[in-house]
């Protein structure tokens, strides 16, 4: 007994539904996913009675120091050596760079020197404080 072989076969995949399943996994993905509102440290902003806003941010590098001594520049922890190379390269790529350094209200005196001394020694000079203002 012998066996045919079929020669001409067509496999096909039907792509009538393929619309519907990509825009569910669309849908999907955009409900379940979460905006990151910042990537700095936790601080405690230290109040002001006068402030001003920075109009724009485009040439702003974000400075966070914690209160446990953790300094993040732009999301990255550093210790306070390496922030003078980082921001000399910074403010060689953009000379209009400001920096905005967001302090906890209990950060030890002497690691903010050691912060603005690095900073004068990357030509870092314009310095920006943020605040909350006070009520």
């Amino acid at each position: 007994m012998a066996f045919k072989h079929k020669k001409d076969v067509s496999v096909s995949i039907p792509t009538s539904s393929m619309p519907d399943i990509v825009f569910m996994l669309i849908f999907f993905f955009m409900a379940s996913s979460v905006m990151r509102q910042y990537s700095g440290l936790p601080v405690i902003m230290p109040k002001a009675k006068q402030i001003e806003k920075l109009t724009s941010k485009v040439h702003v590098t974000q400075l966070w120091i914690s209160k446990e001594e953790m300094i993040s520049l732009d999301g990255k922890l550093m210790n306070v050596n390496s922030i003078r190379n980082i921001l000399y390269e910074k403010r060689v790529k953009d000379p209009q760079l400001i920096i905005s350094i967001r302090a906890d209200e209990r950060v030890n005196m002497s690691l903010m020197s050691q912060v603005h001394k690095e900073l004068r020694l990357a030509d870092a000079l314009k310095v920006n404080y943020s605040t909350k203002t006070a009520i």
